[in-house]
Formats: C-alpha cells, sequence, structure tokens
C-alpha cells in the first residue's frame, strides 16, 4: 500500500487483501467513515481498529495476524500494521473524508 498526500510519497506498507472468494474491491473510493474501534458484525466480533470504511462493509484496518501481511488472508478488508492502520486513520481524519482518496488497483 502506498500512502500520498499533496501528491507526495509518504509511505509503502504491506498490506492484506482478500482470500479465495473474498475479493476486496478494487476501484476509486472516497472514506466513508472512520471507527476507532470496530468489531465486525459479520466474523465473530473480530476486531478492526482503526477502520477507515471506503465501502460498505469493506474498510481498512488493523490487525494483530503480522504474519499475513504481504498475503491475501482477509474476507475483503485491508488489513495493516496497527501503527500503520493508526497512521493511516489520522491522516484521513486530519485531511478530512471528502478530501481523502482510496485507490485500490489489486
Amino acid at each position: 500500500m502506498d500512502v500520498y498526500q499533496g501528491g507526495r510519497h509518504l509511505y509503502t506498507w504491506k498490506v492484506s487483501t482478500g482470500k479465495r472468494g473474498h475479493s476486496t474491491p478494487t476501484g476509486l473510493f472516497r472514506p466513508i467513515r472512520l471507527s476507532k474501534y470496530y468489531h465486525s458484525k459479520t466474523y465473530h466480533n473480530a476486531p478492526m481498529p482503526y477502520s477507515v470504511f471506503f465501502a460498505k462493509g469493506y474498510a481498512l484496518h488493523g490487525t494483530k495476524s503480522i504474519t499475513s501481511l504481504g498475503k491475501r488472508a482477509s474476507h475483503g478488508c485491508v488489513r495493516l500494521r496497527p501503527s500503520h492502520a493508526k497512521l493511516f486513520y489520522k491522516i484521513v481524519k486530519n485531511a478530512g473524508l471528502g478530501n481523502t482518496r482510496i485507490q485500490i488497483i489489486n
């Protein structure tokens, strides 16, 4: 995952995306909402810290499954290292939902 602000590259992070049968939506999105301490209503109340929702039911969020980063391992969300999720959440919150774009290519 690459993070840009004002056209300037800030970070490159390993992420996990949707595994077989649970693809991550691709395209250009605006964040819909933020939730610092969200828990999944679909997947056994799984913690999704620092969630940045970009489509209905899909978010970029922190994970404790650090060893899965760089692999397809989620149910469609984009998982990040907790410290990266916290930083991304802060960047989006400070910039504003309307001023943020999320592009998911692959």
